[in-house]
């Protein structure tokens, strides 16, 4: 049988000591650039494997994070886990990652399979979900970041932005634009505190206005085209129908779009379309959408310095709140006459 390669033999074959083939390994910020490429090249043509196991053992820490998101089916999810990868990456630190398809039961499966496997940190999306997983990473003195929210001040660590004030933009400039109807698809907000807190943002900025926002011009439902066409049927063919139709998310919108052009109507002449997110779908369809950007990217590199400062210095740091930009496209435009 042949001999499996040895961190000696890398460090022979890279000319250096196996203390810095490790540090280029497990931490390739603290090499010289000359120094790491040695070591890689040398990692390659020995076809090396590092043992992780022995690695864990002897740091107490796999250095992996792990990673439960609702779906990959939204690009929105997709675009900040590879900004994640990357800076974990740079860190010498593997990225793995699980789906809970919006299920909290699944969801805390897999949070106590990533847990199994000896995760150092764990990234979640929202608050929402049971208080014993909480309690479990607690216990387990897990350091853990939630994305796409804005925790409690002070308990726990957060990395995202107001989702009800980001909604609140879209309907403010639908009322500045003289709109009085409005309706929302909005997605499920059973365990889903991101589109509650959409909703609510939404309803409050009506509020404030005089208006209200109750069934039927209020309906939940997935993330999905096809679904969002049908709604949307509905929506257009009430006695007095909305003017502008606000969407959970893009998909949403898009399934909205599609609903009004089978109708015969026009976007925005007949009813406006408003999205969330601003994913490469919001551009693709015609008219483009006018949607909220989220700073998708920003929040995956953010957490992964995050996370990572507190694995090694075992104090959590502080929130961080971002932004969120209304971006005015086509498909938003004045009520008919």
């Amino acid at each position: 049988m042949k001999r499996q390669p040895t961190i000696q033999d890398v460090a022979t074959l890279a000319n250096v000591s196996t203390a810095t083939v490790s540090r280029a390994l497990n931490s390739p910020d603290r090499v010289r650039e000359t120094t790491r490429d040695a070591v890689q090249q040398a990692v390659q043509a020995l076809g090396y494997t590092p043992d992780f196991g022995g690695q864990a053992l002897a740091s107490g820490r796999t250095n992996t994070i792990g990673a439960v998101i609702p779906t990959m089916d939204n690009a929105i999810f997709a675009r900040a886990l590879q900004s994640l990868q990357e800076e974990l990456t740079t860190m010498g630190v593997t990225l793995l990652v699980a789906t809970s398809q919006y299920d909290p039961e699944r969801e805390e499966q897999q949070v106590r399979a990533l847990l199994s496997r000896g995760v150092d940190g764990l990234i979640l999306i929202g608050q929402a979900r049971a208080a014993r997983v909480y309690e479990l990473l607690e216990g387990r003195a897990v350091p853990y970041a939630l994305l796409w929210t804005t925790a409690p001040s002070g308990q726990q660590l957060s990395i995202g932005f107001d989702n009800s004030a980001a909604a609140a933009k879209l309907v403010t400039q639908a009322l500045q634009l003289g709109h009085r109807r409005f309706a929302m698809i909005a997605g499920i907000t059973k365990g889903n505190d991101r589109a509650r807190a959409r909703v609510d943002g939404v309803r409050a900025t009506l509020a404030d206005a005089g208006l209200t926002l109750e069934p039927p011009y209020l309906v939940e439902g997935s993330y999905d085209i096809e679904q969002t066409v049908g709604i949307a049927r509905a929506l257009i063919s009430l006695p007095e129908p909305p003017t502008v139709i606000l969407c959970g998310n893009d998909v949403q919108a898009a399934g909205v779009l599609k609903a009004v052009r089978q109708a015969g109507l026009s976007v925005p002449r007949d009813v406006s379309v408003l999205g969330f997110d601003d994913i490469e779908l919001a551009t693709a369809v015609d008219p483009a959408l006018t949607t909220i950007r989220v700073p998708h990217r920003r929040m995956g590199r953010m957490a992964a310095h995050l996370l990572i400062g507190w694995i090694k210095t075992g104090q959590r740091p502080d929130s961080v709140q971002f932004d969120t930009d209304l971006i005015w496209r086509a498909s938003l435009g004045p009520p008919p006459a």
